[in-house]
């Protein structure tokens, strides 16, 4: 009897231990330095303005984060053509990001929301380095998505990106949620979910530069990639975010009024 007792309170601590890691165990943080980090950064003068002046350089992304919605309004990052890889990478956890000084949400915000904890810089984008890839698994990296847009129409995009960086070259890719009053909230920490996600392009050859702009509904789509270019400036309307401040004024009255696709094959 007395065995049976034992056995039956070590299944239960078994059965806690489980569940307190489960709901409480994350690591401490993914960044560590490392000798490339810097060729890794954004070109400076391609950076966003930050709304919130709360922005964080991790080595293979910038952000910048937005503390009433619990999540980045904007990351920014390269891809290269080194970047381009299929080496098979295992998910790690997704923990709150220490740089960010106001605490990024916690993904257990997600749990049972009917929301996929969607990358903003995709993990497949990260692949050719182990802490490449996961840091994107901070969760200031992530933003609501619908299950059908993120496995959908945002995946074929991120493909899609793939292929150009492929024919094209290096590229600079902003991205994040619109985020605006009366959005449907998630979580304990009241996490927004995004009616819309914004995506700007950036490809220069010698001298000459290509931006594309898309907005997408946060649903799925069958609809053609092309069908959700906006100009810049309308992505600047919607989420009041000056994307390319330091550029010369010329340059943004040539790149972000109009849209032009003709330099990039769909």
């Amino acid at each position: 009897m007395k065995n049976k007792t034992v056995y039956t309170l070590l299944f239960v601590l078994c059965i806690v231990g489980f569940w307190a890691f489960e709901n409480f165990y994350t690591p401490d943080t993914y960044s560590e330095p490392v000798a490339d980090s810097a060729e890794n950064f954004v070109q400076s003068s391609l950076l966003p303005e930050s709304t919130t002046a709360e922005v964080v350089a991790h080595n293979y992304y910038s952000l910048s984060y937005n503390e009433p919605y619990e999540q980045a309004e904007w990351v920014a990052y390269a891809l290269k053509q080194s970047h381009l890889t299929y080496d098979n990478r295992k998910r790690p956890y997704f923990i709150e990001d220490p740089k960010v000084k106001t605490k990024s949400a916690d993904w257990r915000n997600y749990r049972g929301s009917g929301y996929d904890r969607g990358h903003l810089c995709p993990a497949g984008d990260r692949r050719f380095s182990e802490q490449a890839y996961n840091e994107t698994f901070y969760t200031s990296n992530i933003s609501p998505q619908n299950r059908e847009f993120n496995a959908g129409i945002w995946n074929r995009l991120e493909q899609q990106i793939r292929q150009w960086c492929k024919k094209y070259g290096n590229l600079t890719i902003i991205v994040g949620g619109v985020l605006e009053n009366g959005l449907e909230e998630i979580g304990i920490e009241d996490v927004d979910v995004p009616k819309r996600f914004f995506k700007l392009v950036v490809k220069k050859n010698k001298e000459s530069w290509n931006v594309l702009a898309f907005v997408i509904p946060n649903q799925e789509s069958s609809k053609p990639l092309h069908h959700f270019l906006v100009s810049v400036d309308e992505v600047e309307r919607i989420t009041g975010i000056d994307f390319f401040e330091k550029m010369p004024q010329s340059w943004q009255k040539e790149h972000e009024t109009a849209v032009n696709k003709k330099d990039w094959k769909f």
